[in-house]
């Protein structure tokens, strides 16, 4: 009886509902890897559908599921596959997609925007900056930086830091006394100390410096 019921299906049903499980199986072989047996499956169900389209239409129906099957089949694993790393079973086997902190080597100097630093070189326009500690490759916004002038970082792009000279409100004060020799005359206040600045009159016999 139940084979007599299944001979009154109609062979295009048949190769329709083979068909379509044939494409189901081929996606499961994605997400469930069977060591190719959803795979074998899904190919007896191709064959078979070619099969029953053959006997409900002859030869041209045949060739157009064949057509269907051969066209169907790349882009069901392009889907799958695109679809396969945002599931959690596609996590669980490839992993999780690289965050930007993993794969951008320059990731972080965003947060530099604002930041003091002094400069360590003459920058025209680039030079090495040292910024809480760390030596950073900068380049001067229009203008020349001598060493030890404070400079302070206006942009960002990318591994491309962009300083400018400090304004005078803020360039920290600072206690130690080796950095002051890396500052120039000017920013202190001694470009125009010499034999005046001392106190000294060369005119004067009585206050020349000793011989």
């Amino acid at each position: 009886m139940p084979l007599a019921a299944f001979n009154a299906v109609d062979p295009l049903v048949i190769a329709i509902v083979l068909y379509v499980l044939g494409c189901a199986l081929l996606v499961s072989e994605v997400f469930f890897p069977s060591g190719g047996v959803l795979g074998f499956c899904c190919a007896c169900a191709m064959v078979a559908a070619i099969y029953f389209a053959f006997q409900s239409g002859g030869i041209s129906l045949a060739a157009t599921f064949t057509a269907f099957e051969v066209i169907a089949a790349p882009f069901l694993l392009y889907f799958a596959f695109k679809l396969l790393p945002h599931t959690p079973i596609g996590r669980k086997l490839v992993g999780g997609a690289p965050e930007s902190k993993d794969v951008d080597p320059v990731y972080g100097l965003d947060p530099l925007i604002g930041k003091i630093g002094i400069a360590r070189s003459k920058m025209l326009p680039s030079g090495a900056v040292e910024i809480e500690g760390e030596m950073i490759d900068a380049v001067s916004q229009g203008q020349a930086i001598e060493p030890g002038q404070y400079v302070k970082v206006a942009e960002v792009h990318g591994n491309r830091v962009i300083v400018r000279l400090a304004p005078e409100g803020q360039r920290p004060t600072s206690s130690d006394p080796t950095e002051l020799l890396t500052r120039p005359a000017d920013e202190l206040g001694i470009d125009e100390l010499g034999i005046d600045g001392l106190g000294l009159d060369e005119t004067d016999p009585d206050k020349r410096p000793p011989a």
